[in-house]
């Protein structure tokens, strides 16, 4: 049987957790294998400066889902609690199910309540390892996770969890996977998502959201992926010349350090970990390929795929994320669009206009000839790629607790990246043309005294009217107090 061409495209949106941009061979890397992801960057519109503006998992998501910036969407920083369907009541997904669309979840969401659908008819959840949750539910349970009810039936063991192995869900320390590949948490979101396409209504175009909780800690790839990347040898990790700056909240060693050095035999294992988990959910990808071939949707279907945030993997000392340097706010942005569903697009390759997570929303809806609700400041970046210009610079931000209560605030323009600590209003300056690793910091050079208060205008210009006093007299003052949301969104916690 032939399946009719639908008058809208279907939409997959694949996102994974804590991967870096430049974790793939189409970015250069010869350290990891990533053929599916290469292709399809090769054959679609890769963005090669796309950002998180709140590089962690629930305001990142919050901006992907709502396709609003932080000044709009209220969240600074991570903080559990806060009602999400209260708090954003219209979503990309709630927007896309109104004009049509069967809308399907898979894998993590990250919002609060756990079992919140945001806007998804259906959603099958496997968030990871959260820790307020496994507390209100006595440790995991199907209340809160479908996978772990899956594990435990699937391996017969009543008690098994997902975090049995003793590796920490933000540690700097890994291991290969103990059970079956088929039971690993990446094979179930790639599998339920199957289900989901042979099941779907054939009447209806769909949006399915593949949300893979790797290539975040726990570092547990398969076996032979882990004997794969431990053998190999990675290049030198990039340590500024401004480290230093940093010192006084170094944690040496830490397991679970933001800021801190590790043991060089530490680094490797986790490395080998990442790009392990990584090379995992790329040949997922082949499998999601091969089922849109079989089943006469490839032609047809829209792939997004996007990580939340990145993670800084030992750059300048430092590991996860929060922190606005490229290593954690820089994220993979590849988009394959079937040619039928082109128009207005210019031709398939790199993008170097600034894209970030907001612009998601406005692009799919855009591709989906649904109009765009009100209240959203994310751009259409089919402009971008026909030779527009969607933004100038970025405002980032994100409040940083282990570094003395600092909101860490950044703006990235066309060349350059400046940063201000708005806990003692330290300032760095770095030309990513030259410099695109942050080596060397340009705010005392006399030569770039001009884009330095360029920047600092820019950024006073975003906090104007902030309710923490970020700016007074049009400078920006420093030490005041900080927090991790906006007020009209604190009405909304409800722990």
């Amino acid at each position: 049987m032939t399946t009719p061409s639908p008058e809208r495209p279907h939409i997959i949106l694949v996102c994974v957790d804590e991967m870096r941009a430049d974790a793939m061979g189409v970015a250069g890397n010869d350290h990891i294998d990533t053929p599916n992801l290469d292709d399809m960057a090769r054959g679609g519109y890769r963005f090669t400066r796309a950002y998180s503006a709140t590089p962690t998992c629930v305001p990142a998501r919050v901006a992907m889902f709502t396709g609003r910036s932080p000044a709009l969407h209220g969240r600074y920083g991570y903080r559990e609690g806060i009602s999400f369907p209260d708090a954003y009541p219209v979503t990309l997904q709630s927007t896309l199910g109104e004009a049509g669309y069967q809308t399907f979840g898979v894998g993590k969401m990250h919002v609060f309540p756990d079992r919140a659908r945001c806007g998804f008819d259906e959603v099958l959840l496997h968030d990871g390892f959260l820790h307020t949750s496994r507390r209100l539910s006595r440790g995991p349970s199907a209340r809160i996770d479908d996978y772990v009810e899956f594990l435990r039936r699937e391996s017969g063991d009543p008690r098994a969890d997902y975090q049995e192995t003793g590796i920490g869900c933000n540690a700097m320390t890994a291991r290969p996977w103990e059970r079956q590949e088929r039971l690993h948490p990446t094979r179930w979101v790639a599998d339920e998502s199957f289900r989901f396409l042979e099941r779907r209504d054939p009447t209806r175009p769909f949006f399915l959201y593949m949300s893979f909780h790797r290539p975040h800690a726990p570092f547990d790839p398969p076996q032979w992926l882990w004997d794969k990347y431990r053998g190999r040898q990675f290049p030198p990790r990039p340590v500024g010349e401004w480290v230093s700056r940093f010192d006084e909240h170094r944690r040496d060693f830490g397991s679970e350090s933001e800021f801190g050095a590790q043991k060089e035999s530490t680094h490797q294992q986790v490395r080998a970990g990442y790009y392990g988990s990584i090379e995992f959910i790329d040949l997922q990808l082949n499998r999601l390929k091969e089922t849109l071939s079989d089943q006469g949707l490839l032609e047809d279907t829209v792939i997004v795929f996007v990580s939340d945030h990145g993670d800084m993997m030992g750059d300048h000392d430092m590991y996860r994320k929060s922190v606005g340097y490229e290593g954690s706010s820089r994220v993979p942005l590849v988009m394959h669009v079937p040619p039928r569903w082109r128009e207005g697009w210019g031709a398939p390759g790199e993008v170097a206009g600034i894209a970030e997570l907001r612009d998601l929303m406005p692009t799919m809806l855009g591709l989906a000839g649904v109009e765009v609700p009100n209240g959203l400041d994310g751009s259409d970046l089919r402009a971008a790629t026909a030779g527009g210009t969607v933004r100038d610079h970025l405002h980032g931000e994100h409040l940083i607790g282990s570094l003395g209560r600092h909101s860490m605030q950044w703006i990235r323009s066309e060349r350059f990246k400046y940063v201000w600590f708005s806990g003692d209003g330290h300032e760095q300056l770095f030309d990513l043309e030259t410099d695109p690793c942050e080596e060397r910091d340009l705010a005392d050079s006399a030569e770039h005294a001009e884009e330095l208060a360029r920047h600092r205008a820019l950024l006073v210009e975003a906090l104007t009217g902030r309710e923490e006093g970020f700016v007074a007299d049009g400078a920006l003052v420093s030490g005041r107090p900080v927090q991790s949301e906006a007020a009209w969104v604190r009405e909304f916690a409800r722990l």
